[in-house]
């Protein structure tokens, strides 16, 4: 399983639809939804700073998440820039694979 860690600092104001969007039956999870190798989202809210969200894909391998990408870049980037209006700032902090599919 190949698992990508992301987090965002998002504007408190819109705190209510980055959980609509980036929560396991949000957008992100529809539009990963379409390959069979995407395993699902979780979403955290950490308790230090109520406004820093962390999320974890996780994928069958890495090999099948870069094709998703690679397949629907123009799509991702879309769905990227439109969910930039709820944060201020995101990273990725990691990612894993254990190379078991």
């Amino acid at each position: 399983m190949y698992r990508i860690v992301w987090q965002y600092d998002v504007r408190p104001e819109r705190a209510a639809e980055f959980e609509q969007v980036y929560g396991p039956e949000g957008d992100w999870v529809q539009f990963f939804r379409s390959s069979a190798d995407f395993l699902g989202t979780e979403l955290y809210r950490t308790d230090q700073a109520p406004s820093r969200y962390i999320t974890v894909d996780a994928w069958r391998s890495r090999p099948a998440y870069e094709s998703f990408r690679k397949l629907h870049s123009e799509r991702y980037a879309k769905l990227d820039e439109w969910c930039g209006q709820f944060t201020v700032h995101e990273r990725t902090l990691g990612m894993s694979d254990d190379g078991k599919d």
